[in-house]
């Protein structure tokens, strides 16, 4: 399964720093249901969920996206919540 990490989106965010809120917003609406009851404790994607986003999107869970389709993602998901 593939891991919400997402390896250079820190130094994208740290040189965009306007990134930030569409990315933190998007993470927060992908974080799995009750995630304060097991570890690591913290507000990430299911991994069964996170596997089914990237076999979706890629036609593999192999591929790790760029940075900059990180935030493409985000952007995009911040303006269909705009459109309701």
């Amino acid at each position: 399964m593939k891991s919400w990490l997402t390896p250079g989106l820190a130094i994208f965010i740290a040189r965009h720093p306007r990134v930030l809120v569409p990315i933190v917003g998007a993470g927060w609406r992908l974080r799995r249901r009750s995630w304060w009851r097991r570890p690591p404790f913290l507000p990430v994607p299911d991994p069964e969920y996170w596997n089914f986003r990237f076999v979706t999107a890629y036609a593999h869970s192999g591929r790790t996206p760029r940075p900059d389709e990180v935030v493409d993602a985000a952007r995009w998901s911040m303006r269909q919540r705009a459109d309701k």
